[in-house]
């Protein structure tokens, strides 16, 4: 698996000039603001301002973090006449704007100043000193926080990304916090302590491409909130306390990376698992039950991971494993599969590591806790009689389309000198 899954996250920092000829170009033609309450009232002419961002390091987090959040196009890719512009109102063409003695470069910054600092107030636990940085108006030097121009006013400026990644931050809850970021693009927030629950305002967030929450300690049912975002490509909700049932549509939804592994789902895996376009699949460490499904495979041209281990999977390995080509890594160990391996795993070109070992059942028989006296274990002692035995193997258990085990769903390519060292008849006994 690559080291990171977030190329995306490069661009932010890569673009900034491309942001700084945009806001020259800004400077070239001064907007004439005319004051409404003057025109009503005093019927008297304003003088012409210009309102232009501030283009020098303050903003040092800015780039190009929107490029990817319309139509899931290539950061390389501006954005087009064909994106669907947001029907929000341009809101740079003002005067500065004030909050508590505040000055901001832009409207969309003061809307969210007052959400940020009641998040702030919300931390119970900082040790790296974090908020200490978020103070003052300008909340594109805030640690953590990254601004850009959003897609539907490119002359504005916004909170485009948040990366609160190892920052070992605790709060009883996100809750209108991520929700009332409207411009939010990309929010990592991996390896905090954050609790409660993934609002379901979140599906409100029309520029959302990236939702990392992993490794917290956030509970309940599945955030059902993510279904039928389209902008979604990346969803992490590795090492949290969510439960339940996760549901069946994610799998076919229009993501790269699904990772929820180490939570405490539920269910039987399902049907339409074989559908998926995910790159990167982790399901392990949960409770999920049942057979692995046969039409797993149906998603070979773009599956490349499957974690499956450490979960109570049952029955047979099924054939079709086989022809997933493109798979690199498939680990379904420590489950309670059983039956004969098909032979079709052969046909696992890519394949470089392959995990399907049982429970780790001979420690925990030397440690007395696990009990499996009058089985018919060999080597084993205080087994059921040979008799008894010889019973039992006498009357396999099959599985299910067992003839399809020996079926070998490809060509082996032999290279010619194998071939020709394999001797045309066999040596006679002396």
């Amino acid at each position: 698996m690559p080291t990171s899954f977030c190329n995306s996250c490069l661009g932010i920092f890569q673009l900034k000039s491309s942001f700084e000829e945009q806001t020259k170009m800004n400077k070239v033609a001064p907007k004439i603001l005319v004051s409404t309450l003057y025109l009503l009232i005093l019927s008297f002419p304003v003088q012409t301002l210009t309102h232009v961002a501030d283009t020098d390091n303050s903003h040092s987090g800015e780039g190009e973090v929107f490029s990817k959040s319309c139509n899931n196009e290539s950061p390389s890719i501006s954005f087009s006449s064909s994106c669907q512009k947001s029907k929000r109102t341009e809101v740079s063409q003002v005067l500065p704007l004030q909050t508590d003695g505040l000055v901001f470069a832009d409207q969309r910054l003061e809307v969210v100043y007052p959400v940020i600092q009641k998040f702030k107030s919300s931390i119970t636990f900082d040790p790296l000193g974090v908020t200490k940085s978020w103070v003052g108006s300008d909340i594109c030097t805030y640690k953590g926080f990254h601004c850009d121009n959003p897609p539907d006013n490119t002359s504005a400026i916004a909170v485009a990304s948040i990366d609160f990644n190892g920052f070992q931050l605790g709060a009883p809850t996100l809750d209108g916090f991520i929700d009332q970021l409207p411009d939010i693009a990309l929010f990592h927030a991996n390896s905090n302590n954050f609790r409660g629950t993934i609002s379901t305002k979140i599906s409100k967030l029309s520029y959302l491409y990236e939702l990392d929450v992993s490794n917290n300690q956030l509970s309940g049912p599945f955030p059902m909130a993510v279904l039928g975002m389209n902008t979604l490509t990346f969803l992490d909700l590795r090492f949290n306390l969510f439960s339940g049932q996760v549901p069946p549509q994610i799998f076919t939804q229009n993501l790269d990376v699904l990772f929820i592994n180490n939570n405490d789902f539920t269910q039987s895996l399902p049907d339409n698992l074989g559908s998926t376009h995910i790159l990167y699949l982790t399901l392990a460490n949960n409770k999920f039950m049942g057979p692995i499904p046969r039409s797993l495979p149906k998603a070979l041209s773009t599956l490349t991971e499957v974690l499956f281990l450490n979960n109570q999977l049952t029955g047979c390995i099924p054939h079709e494993i086989g022809l997933l080509k493109e798979a690199r890594v498939f680990d379904a160990g420590n489950n309670q599969l059983t039956g004969p391996l098909p032979m079709s795993l052969g046909c696992l070109e890519q394949l470089q590591l392959l995990n399907l070992a049982g429970p780790l059942c001979r420690s925990l028989i030397q440690r007395g806790v696990l009990d499996i006296r009058n089985n018919c274990i060999p080597d084993l002692p205080f087994q059921r009689s040979m008799i008894e035995c010889a019973d039992f193997f006498a009357h396999p258990r099959f599985c299910s389309h067992m003839w399809f085990h020996s079926f070998i769903p490809c060509k082996f390519s032999f290279h010619k000198s194998s071939v020709s060292a394999i001797p045309k008849i066999a040596p006679s006994s002396p």
